[in-house]
């Protein structure tokens, strides 16, 4: 599909409170075409919980309940059951969450709505921090990145949720960023199509956390895909294939360097040497397990 074939439907209305070039609204509304008026978003505490606008008024054009941080997947247990209860399956349950209350603070709720087999949808929006806070370290920080509360940078590195998901069994699991929007929109869709629990993953760069220009918002998506640093997937039914750009870097394509996808962000800034060997190290063995385990077999 092509972007100019998007459905002209529009689920997130003028006056909303984002950030310039923010990537979550970006995110949520080519989601919001592809799943439609009937979705019940799902959103705990996270930039979302803000970006809808201020109380009475919303620009959320969907019915949406606010929950609290660590409580999303759960809270989507009772609304898939309170729906099935009523008889009605035409309303479709959706998470939309960060990677704060997804990666750490949210784990064990989305573990347990997953091992539960509940219908729904739960979209993570990973901009690898908590950014509505004040931009504080996350699970899904990577090595180095500074944050306020890695001023001298990360020293860990991050973890990787979708595979953690994907230990669950579940039907559907994939991953997505803002610089591919037909490859959003048509994961959302077959997600929407499939029943029992399903899961997205959205890279989300956030200019004030990684400190980027609000231009460069797309830009910065495309580029992680294309050096590797994030990943292009579906897995259904546990079958693993990559797509777009990924599949092509699986298939042989050289990555970029990762070094034009760092000195862009002002996070990375105070690198040494030494940080960026161990960055390009761990992203060397990453790439080289996906092709032993997904490449084309000799």
């Amino acid at each position: 599909m092509a972007i100019k074939d998007l459905p002209l439907e529009e689920y997130i209305l003028k006056g909303h409170a984002a950030c310039p070039g923010c990537p979550a609204t970006i995110a949520l509304r080519t989601a919001l075409k592809a799943l439609g008026k009937n979705t019940m978003l799902i959103v705990p505490a996270s930039c979302s919980a803000v970006i809808q606008a201020l109380y009475p008024k919303t620009a959320f054009n969907v019915p949406t309940l606010n929950i609290a941080f660590e409580a999303a997947a759960a809270a989507a247990s009772g609304v898939a059951a309170g729906l099935k209860a009523q008889g009605k399956s035409d309303v479709l349950p959706v998470v939309w969450a960060g990677d704060g209350g997804s990666y750490d603070i949210g784990l064990q709720a989305l573990s347990g709505a997953l091992e539960r087999g509940t219908d729904f949808i739960y979209v993570c929006y990973n901009n690898q921090m908590y950014s509505n806070t004040g931009i504080q370290r996350s699970g899904a920080t990577p090595y180095g990145a500074w944050t306020t509360t890695t001023w001298t940078g990360k020293k860990e590195h991050q973890k990787e949720l979708a595979e953690i998901v994907l230990a669950h069994h579940i039907p559907y699991v994939a991953t997505a960023t803002i610089a591919y929007p037909e490859d959003l929109y048509n994961k959302m869709k077959k997600a929407k199509e499939m029943k029992g629990p399903r899961y997205i993953e959205i890279l989300a760069p956030c200019p004030p956390g990684w400190r980027f220009d609000m231009s460069k918002t797309v830009e910065m998506a495309e580029l992680a895909v294309k050096t590797g640093a994030w990943v292009l997937y579906e897995a259904i039914n546990g079958k693993i294939e990559f797509t777009g750009y990924s599949k092509r870097i699986l298939e042989g394509k050289e990555r970029e360097p990762i070094e034009n996808w760092l000195r862009m962000q002002g996070r990375f800034r105070h690198l040494t040497e030494e940080d960026i060997k161990e960055i390009k190290r761990r992203l060397d063995e990453k790439w080289e397990y996906y092709k032993q385990m997904y490449g084309k077999k000799e």
